[in-house]
């Protein structure tokens, strides 16, 4: 549990999200990364989505349970949400990098609800990705993190942080 949800937290290191910021967690499983950006960032309001029901219903007990008021938890797959936007997605190994980019970036608004970053997707992804990123056609917007850098632990070794902006 400690590695996630330091994975989670990772996002945190690179990434100051400003109060009011809305956010939006893809295929959040078991409330990873979505749980403890939320109880970091208690002036934000995250959105977390899976399309698996009783996924969400796990992480609404989490939240109702720890009592976390900036958190919504929806039974549905991101790319079926309509009439919302949102300053910034994050993913924890959910899909390939274009496919996450293809359906969120509609549901994206143009800002700079952070400190240091631009509106955009956030995703943790372990492993090579060279291939996948070159894949998704957004290598010249692409910005990586080596997670082992924030948290030098070895089941960080080949974790990384990647963030597209809009």
């Amino acid at each position: 549990m400690k590695k996630h949800v330091l994975h989670s937290l990772s996002i945190a290191a690179i990434c100051n999200f400003k109060p009011g910021a809305h956010v939006v967690d893809i295929g959040t499983g078991g409330g990873f990364p979505g749980i403890p950006l939320a109880i970091f960032f208690p002036e934000v309001n995250f959105l977390l989505t899976d399309s698996i029901g009783k996924k969400i219903k796990v992480v609404q007990e989490v939240t109702d349970g720890v009592g976390l008021k900036n958190v919504t938890a929806i039974h549905s797959r991101v790319e079926e949400i309509k009439n919302r936007t949102f300053d910034f997605a994050v993913s924890r190994a959910v899909a390939p990098l274009g496919d996450l980019w293809r359906w969120i970036q509609p549901l994206l608004r143009k800002g700079h609800k952070s400190e240091e970053l631009r509106n955009g997707l956030i995703c943790l992804k372990g492993g090579d990705l060279k291939q996948e990123i070159k894949e998704s056609g957004l290598a010249d917007k692409t910005v990586a993190w080596d997670v082992h850098s924030i948290f030098p632990e070895p089941s960080f070794e080949t974790k990384n942080i990647i963030y597209v902006p809009l």
